[in-house]
């Protein structure tokens, strides 16, 4: 049985050339067994028809707050409590600045503002709009507030510019409804993600770095959504997109890694670090580029922080997998690995191979903890994750288990 079976979901649309993507999450709200009441603003009617829209949910759509037939017997609050989720896709800027000044000028914010059930915006908009100050400090405000906000994606817009301001696609939409009545292990549990590689700086155009493409933790990121789990990503420099329900933070050096998990891994559950961290750095960071004046160059490196041992010793911390890639006995090295940091769980994966590991889309893994470990033979990134995560959530709920017998 779908987890949507059932489940009440209250579809706001509001005026933007991305409504017409709106129509096909009705579908597949439906399709998954939810119950869907659709919402239109006067904006939105201009985009899509409600008679499509009533078609496909086998609901009326309401569009007016004062609709004699409902508001007899008020209406709108009826609607606001039976509504299990409300969710407002496309949310435009001006509707996100109704919220942010509490405005209830038309039945959507009516409702918005008279629900006690979890409210989620999918904005989309041009990327001058989506990055204006009023609009990010009306953002900022909305999520003080416990709004939930599901992206934007970044890329082409209807009026031909690239930027921010996108909404997600249909399908990464259901994924975010599915996630918030996910009944998995990890629904509400809190993962802070590494991944990718670091960069450290030779000079202002060279580094020291490795051939992590990060797509083993993007995939791990879109899978712990998947079981419910709120996800933190620390990414190094890699040129992959965010996984929708994925708050992302970007950083370059092991330097700024350490920083940014250190800063984030105090409210978190779980811990994963998949991210290539480099060992070590240039000890010193030439401020112009290095010329070719000799047949031989020296760089002194000094060692950098271990991240992952450094969370593992943190008092009354999270729960904590680490990654081992090596070239060669990957079980062997991985297990020392594991015993020497202190850390929950390792997954062991060969790198420089014909098949798997770095720049690929497949990968193999043997994840090992104190007296067990699974191999998880090739396969496609994506899948490996889900079966990585499924694993890693069975051994965080019996330890969870454990330390609150």
């Amino acid at each position: 049985m779908s987890v949507l079976s059932g489940r009440r979901v209250l579809l706001g649309i509001t005026g933007g050339i991305a409504a017409y993507k709106t129509v096909e999450l009705v579908r597949l709200l439906v399709k998954a067994g939810a119950e869907v009441q659709v919402v239109l603003t006067d904006g939105a009617s201009q985009f899509v028809t409600p008679m499509t829209l009533q078609a496909l949910s086998g609901r009326p759509v309401r569009q007016a707050l004062f609709d004699e037939a409902h508001e007899a017997a008020m209406g709108h609050i009826e609607l606001a409590r039976w509504a299990e989720i409300i969710v407002v896709a496309p949310a435009s800027a001006s509707f996100m600045a109704r919220l942010a000044n509490g405005f209830a000028d038309n039945l959507l914010a009516t409702l918005c503002l008279a629900t006690a059930a979890p409210l989620c915006l999918a904005p989309a908009m041009n990327q001058q709009m989506w990055q204006n100050p009023a609009t990010q400090q009306n953002v900022a405000v909305l999520r003080q507030r416990g709004v939930q906000l599901w992206g934007p994606a970044t890329g082409d817009q209807a009026c031909g510019e690239v930027g921010p301001g996108r909404m997600l696609e249909p399908d990464a939409l259901l994924q975010q409804i599915c996630a918030h009545f996910s009944s998995g292990l990890l629904a509400g549990a809190r993962v802070l993600l590494t991944a990718g590689p670091t960069r450290e700086p030779i000079d202002p155009v060279r580094f020291i770095g490795n051939r992590s493409s990060g797509k083993m933790g993007f995939a791990l990121a879109k899978a712990f959504v998947a079981m419910g789990a709120k996800v933190d990503l620390v990414a190094g420099p890699v040129t992959l997109e965010t996984p929708s329900g994925v708050e992302r933070t970007d950083v370059e050096t092991a330097t700024e890694m350490e920083e940014a998990v250190l800063g984030r891994v105090t409210s978190c559950d779980i811990f994963v670090g998949c991210a290539a961290v480099a060992d070590y750095r240039p000890e010193i960071v030439a401020d112009q580029k290095i010329k070719k004046n000799s047949e031989q160059m020296a760089i002194h490196l000094v060692r950098n922080n271990d991240i992952l041992a450094t969370v593992a010793a943190l008092p009354d911390g999270p729960f904590t997998v680490g990654f081992a890639a090596e070239t060669q006995s990957p079980e062997t090295y991985a297990e020392k690995k594991r015993i020497a940091k202190k850390i929950d769980m390792i997954a062991a994966n060969l790198v420089g191979a014909q098949e798997g590991g770095f720049e690929r889309d497949e990968n193999a893994l043997t994840l090992m903890w104190a007296g067990g470990q699974v191999v998880l033979p090739m396969a496609d990134k994506g899948e490996l994750a889900k079966q990585l995560v499924k694993l890693i959530a069975e051994h965080y709920e019996n330890r969870h288990t454990i330390k609150n017998t």
